[in-house]
């Protein structure tokens, strides 16, 4: 008997040590098994340098929200530098790389470059300057339908209202040059409909300038000598962006006031801007994307209009161009550059 329960104790422990031993090893495979790393692609209508203030917003805000580049996610960017023509190929190149998810830093040749790359990858518009809708990129506001959501920034909407505050800056001002893209759709419809119906409420002359590439500036320049203006209108596309630093000397050296749709601009020596913030739409892109890779779908994710809506005034180039800016538009500013 006691033969007996020695055998079936020492079966009893051999079998424990094995459970033991099989549990260890299951454990330790466990532990190599590499994390899921989510691919993301990032695509932008700009340069690294012009974007990458807001594309480190992004980061940011990813990481606030568990997603570490390096760690469990990687993020591969493309840019097209301002080159429209380039939207598909750089699209198609992402779509190749098999990601999860795409980010879209651009207008609407952009989008609509990606939905034509793929109509299974969700994309998150970081701000679309035209409405989404009436562009054709999704169905409604509420249900965009489709692959795509995000946040549109109503660029060419807000045209009046950065009129309005440039005639309230410089009291004395009846014609005002406006520099666009025609190849841009929103700044078609930003200076063929929202801008002249303001124009004729504020009492201006708007004079409308095409830039269709880099060369069209010296051009549009020369024109602006002869025919003078009392200031410059800049509506943001990516080749105005791109050729940022040139207008914003040029309206200097002609000590012209000008306005635009972005702070960076302004940082760069133009007078004064009004528009969404875009650093705090750029956060709202990475909380798209947290939703989306926990499982919701893009289609049920409605539209984001901006929140945020900041008016930057560059006293330093007031200053520069000998212009007083009145007291009671100076109060409204939510930043001065002094």
């Amino acid at each position: 008997m006691k033969n007996e329960q020695k055998r079936f104790m020492k079966k009893k422990t051999t079998v424990f040590t094995l459970c033991a031993m099989l549990f260890a090893l299951c454990s330790s495979a466990s532990a190599q098994q590499p994390k899921k790393v989510t691919r993301i692609g990032y695509l932008s209508s700009q340069d690294p340098a012009y974007e990458s203030a807001r594309s480190e917003g992004i980061r940011l805000a990813l990481r606030d929200l568990g997603y570490i580049e390096g760690q469990n996610i990687a993020i591969d960017y493309r840019y097209s530098e301002g080159k429209t023509d380039r939207a598909p190929e750089l699209a198609i190149d992402l779509v190749r790389l098999k990601v999860d998810i795409i980010v879209v830093a651009g207008g609407i040749h952009w989008i609509r470059a990606l939905k034509d790359a793929t109509k299974t990858i969700p994309i998150v518009m970081a701000g679309v300057g035209n409405d989404p809708v009436e562009a054709g990129l999704i169905e409604s506001l509420a249900r965009p339908g489709g692959n795509v959501t995000g946040l549109t920034n109503l660029t060419g909407k807000l045209a009046g209202k950065r009129l309005e505050l440039l005639k309230e800056a410089v009291p004395k001002l009846a014609r005002v040059a406006v520099i666009y893209e025609p190849a841009t759709p929103a700044n078609v419809v930003e200076v063929k409909e929202d801008l002249p119906s303001a124009a004729r409420v504020l009492k201006l002359t708007v004079q409308p300038w095409e830039v269709r590439d880099a060369a069209s500036f010296d051009t549009v320049f020369a024109a602006l000598k002869k025919q003078r203006s009392d200031g410059i209108y800049v509506a943001g596309s990516p080749l105005t962006n791109a050729n940022q630093k040139r207008i914003v000397d040029f309206a200097l050296k002609s000590r012209l006031p000008s306005t635009y749709g972005g702070k960076e601009a302004v940082d760069a020596g133009g007078l004064m801007c009004y528009g969404a913030d875009l650093a705090d739409s750029y956060r709202r892109a990475a909380v798209y994307v947290d939703k989306i890779l926990k499982g919701a779908k893009p289609a049920d994710l409605p539209i984001e209009q901006p929140k945020k809506f900041e008016f930057i005034i560059n006293l330093k180039t007031a200053k520069q161009i000998g212009l007083t800016i009145p007291p009671n538009v100076l109060a409204r500013a939510d930043k001065v550059i002094k």
